[in-house]
This record gives C-alpha cells, structure tokens and sequence, in this order.
C-alpha cells in the first residue's frame, strides 16, 4: 500500500525567504492588538453611487485615506523609534501596502509606498493604487517596484547576513525606516476572497498595521431601529512601546468616526 501517495517538491524561494527577514523584524515590537467592527454601509452606498458616475474607486483607497486623515490629527501615532532615547514623530503618513506580481509563475507581494497619503484625496490614492498594479516588474525589482536606487538593488540582492544587518540599521533609525518602510502598513486580507473573520498579525515593521477583513452584513442598531448593516472586519496592530492606550482609543474613535460618515465622498 502507498503510504506516499502522489506530491510535488517545489522551491523554497529567495522571495518567500526575504518575505521572513521581514516578518521576523516584527517579533522586535511589543504589540499591543484591536479587533474593530466598523459599520460601511453609508461609504460603500456613496462609493457605488460615485462608482455610476463613471469615477474610479477603491474601498482600500478609501480607507486609506481615512486612516491618513485621522494620523495626521492624531500624530504622535505616525512615529517611528530612533535610537533607544529618541523616537521621531512624522507630518507625511506614508502607507506601505502589499500589492500582489505573478512573477516566474509565482504570485508574490511586492511592497509599495504611498507617500504622503495625508495630502491626496481618495481618487488620486485609487489612481496610484491601479497604476502600480499594473506595473510590469522582473525579479530584479519586484519587491520594490521599477525605479530602484543603487542601495536598494544591492539590497536586493545581498547574501542574506548582509539583509539582516540592513534590517538591524533600519530599525535604529526612524529616517531611513520611513523612506523604505513606510510609517504606517495596511494589508487587505478581503481584496483576495471571502474571509468573514479578523486576521490578527505579527506585528508588522511600522508602529501600526492595518489588516482589513471581509466586510459582513449582520443586524446593527440604527435609531433605536434594528436594520441589516454592512460591516468590516479591522485589526490594527499597535506598537505599546510608542503608543498608550488613551492616544490609541482617541485614534481609533475618530477613525470609526471618519469611515462611518463617508470622509471625502460627498
């Protein structure tokens, strides 16, 4: 009797062992972990009547900006550590955002950053969104997109000691953490299929991660009425380190506010 039975033996590739290096800075964090209900049946209402006017949007793009719109009033959240006695704290929210490549037959997520979030609508982030989807890339640049500088080429390529000394560097200083990391990073976990749950991360390379779910009707109470609403699954992880619990509950109390009543769609 086959005990086996029939298997493939594919490749633990460079990609998906970069993908741990990156992973693994996570664990340095002390991360502190919300998971949100946030009703968007209003946002999506006004997206979907945004959308019949021939107007391009992203529900991620949406919420991204609402996320930047809420950090840049509450910015000592949008800060990195520098040193061990020192932390910097940043005006431009760049967002860091995984966006999937098929590259060599393998789909893989490449890292792009959109900077300074803070200061476009949710049209132009929808517009860079698409643009860098549609990007064609190569396994030289496919973590970081086609304009890569010197450094980051030869980062890219590195033995992997030589990456893990990079990633210690980038952890002690918040300046070159931005420009290569973002300040912030937001995942879609619901872009790529249906998963009615919350998805709780390690931690993440920047003071806080965004993870949004699926979006999920259940019963809400709306003027003391109960009706079928539109819910997202959110999780935000949160460096404790940087961040307390009141500065983090304020956050979050304006973000569910901005998202509710549809910031920047009518």
């Amino acid at each position: 009797m086959d005990r086996i039975g029939k298997y493939e033996i594919r490749p633990f590739s460079k990609s998906r062992r970069n993908i741990i290096l990156i992973l693994k800075e996570g664990w340095h964090r002390h991360s502190a972990h919300g998971i949100i209900e946030i009703d968007v049946t209003k946002a999506r209402k006004l997206i979907k009547d945004l959308k019949n006017e021939g107007k391009d949007i992203s529900f991620t793009g949406f919420i991204i900006k609402c996320i930047a719109q809420a950090l840049s009033e509450h910015k000592e959240l949008n800060a990195l550590r520098h040193g061990k006695k020192k932390m910097v704290i940043f005006d431009d929210v760049d967002v860091a955002i995984p966006v999937e490549r098929s590259t060599d037959s393998e789909i893989r997520p490449m890292v792009y950053i959109l900077r300074k979030a803070n200061e476009k609508n949710f049209l132009e982030i929808t517009k860079e969104i698409r643009s860098v989807q549609s990007e064609k890339v190569d396994e030289s640049s496919q973590l970081l997109g086609k304009s890569l500088t010197r450094l980051e080429r030869f980062a890219l390529n590195s033995p992997f000691f030589v990456k893990r000394f990079l990633l210690w560097i980038s952890r002690r200083n918040a300046i070159l953490k931005k420009k290569y990391m973002g300040t912030i990073g937001v995942t879609s976990i619901g872009m790529k299929g249906r998963f009615p749950g919350w998805v709780v991360p390690l931690g993440g390379t920047t003071t806080i991660l965004f993870v949004l779910g699926s979006i999920v009707k259940k019963p809400g109470v709306v003027e003391n009425n109960i009706k079928v609403r539109d819910y997202l699954n959110l999780t935000v992880s949160v460096d404790h380190d940087i961040v307390d619990g009141g500065p983090f509950a304020r956050f979050i109390d304006r973000l569910i506010e901005l998202i509710e009543r549809g910031y920047g769609l009518q």
